[in-house]
């Protein structure tokens, strides 16, 4: 393990992390809100010694990085920012419990969207900037942002695959052209694009400045942190409708976008991933609205509702126009499936990933063919290309670990005496990365009456969520920590 190398790259990534902040800080100070203010300057402060520390004790690293070096630094970076990225809400007094703020900013930064807060209109705007920019920084990934902002060239400069892959939400992550670092760069300009789009969209629908930017933060970001107590249910219909469609954008991967700025539109359509949670998305609408029959007054409103609330639970944004956890348990169980799924692999969004389940329903296709053929060979193709059986081993892998963490995580928040329904939820609401849940943790409850330990496990199940588990669990093992 090459731990100078390590060392001198969470100081990056910390250094990024201050400089982010100094916009929110801007924010309370013209609002005039001095105890957030000062909690920027103190926060300033410690993150600067530590980077500063980091870079005075990783000086002369060697420039070996190798796979090992970049699930970690992806592992623990997340965890320090995490740790230092809560201050203000700690220090500034406005979130009291140092473990409250670090679920807060860790919902944050995992784009999830748990909030331990009952009353968020009462926090300052310098902290709600924060709040939701955390969003908009962890969806696209601050370690991504980092490889398109370094000099490139250079001895050691070969991290950047093993740190993309393993910040990447998918079972596969590829070039979308040679060199990583333009890779990385593709996709930060498409991310800056597509939420300035939906900042211009909520402008013309006449919502405030500061409403439209930390929104679009959410939606870019799929986190899905309000600054209203009801979320988006406050907003007229057509901010709803452009939060909407704003969240399927963000739910598709990214690389469908650069294959539309190609002009090979055939190949986006042909798209089997796209091709399925497009599918799943009409269908889950289509059954909700049947169910929600008479429901709501009308049937514009019906689908308007259902269309908002499938496009938040499958892209793991996790906002709400209305109390979901009042629908018909039919409604219920179709969103509880979508938490499941997720959105597109190589998107902001959250979950198991289309392409995931994809790939898990065509092994199992393959392995039925191999009962009934045992001769025959049998090939899983995936857009008509051949999928490597590594990949698919790793999804399997996936599967395993994805089960098994939530069976412990919900095993143990149960020593809280909350019910099944709640803490089933909460679990997956977490480890998917969405937000809310049913029942206690609803979409007009939250997360503050869990104790310490179902905190701490929830926070560990964001971060497992958000960098497909291996980063997080490796950190457990002797031989990661091993010099070779």
């Amino acid at each position: 393990m090459n731990y100078k190398m390590v060392g001198r790259f969470l100081a990056q990534i910390l250094a990024v992390e201050g400089v982010f902040m100094i916009p929110a800080a801007v924010v309370s100070f013209l609002c005039g809100e001095v105890r957030a203010f000062q909690a920027f300057l103190w926060s300033f402060l410690i993150i600067g010694l530590v980077v500063v520390g980091l870079y005075l004790l990783c000086r002369g690293t060697e420039s070996q990085f190798y796979a090992k070096e970049g699930l970690v630094c992806a592992g623990i970076s997340w965890i320090v920012m995490g740790l230092l990225g809560c201050l203000p809400f700690y220090l500034s007094g406005e979130i009291p419990s140092y473990l409250d703020a670090l679920f807060e900013i860790v919902s944050g930064f995992t784009t999830t969207g748990a909030s331990i807060l009952p009353e968020v209109e009462g926090m300052s705007k310098g902290l709600l900037y924060w709040r939701s920019f955390s969003h908009w920084l962890g969806g696209m990934g601050v370690l991504v942002l980092l490889l398109a902002i370094i000099p490139a060239g250079g001895r050691g400069r070969g991290y950047t695959m093993h740190i993309l892959r393993a910040e990447s939400p998918g079972p596969n992550v590829g070039k979308l052209v040679p060199k990583m670092k333009d890779t990385a760069k593709i996709l930060y300009l498409i991310y800056i694009l597509l939420t300035v789009l939906n900042v211009v969209f909520l402008l013309i629908g006449k919502m405030p400045v500061f409403d439209a930017v930390c929104t679009a933060f959410g939606t870019a970001g799929t986190g899905g942190f309000g600054i209203r107590n009801d979320s988006i249910a406050g907003y007229s219909p057509y901010l709803q409708n452009v939060c909407t469609v704003f969240m399927l954008l963000f739910g598709v991967n990214f690389s469908c976008y650069y294959l539309l700025l190609m002009r090979k539109i055939k190949n986006v359509f042909r798209d089997e991933e796209l091709r399925m949670y497009m599918g799943a998305v009409i269908g889950s609408i289509i059954l909700i609205v049947w169910n929600l029959k008479g429901f709501y007054g009308t049937l514009g409103e019906t689908v308007r509702h259902a269309a908002f609330q499938v496009a938040s639970i499958m892209t793991t944004t996790g906002f709400a126009t209305t109390d979901f956890d009042l629908w018909p348990s039919f409604s219920k169980a179709v969103l509880l499936a979508l938490m499941v799924v997720g959105a597109c692999a190589g998107s902001t969004g959250g979950g198991l990933k289309c392409g995931r389940a994809l790939l898990l329903l065509k092994s199992l296709r393959r392995n039925i063919r191999k009962v009934l053929h045992p001769q025959k060979v049998q090939i899983v193709r995936n857009n008509g290309q051949m999928v490597d059986e590594k990949v698919l081993e790793n999804t399997n892998a996936y599967l395993a670990a994805y089960v098994v963490i939530v069976l412990l995580s919900f095993i143990v928040i149960s020593l809280d005496g909350f019910s099944i329904t709640t803490n089933i939820s909460a679990v997956l609401a977490c480890f998917n990365n969405i937000g809310p849940g049913f029942d206690a943790v609803g979409p007009t409850c939250n997360f503050a009456a869990y104790s310490p330990l179902s905190k701490v496990v929830l926070i560990a199940d964001m971060l497992a969520g958000r960098l497909e588990i291996f980063p997080i669990l490796i950190l457990f093992s002797r031989s990661t920590w091993s010099h070779r």
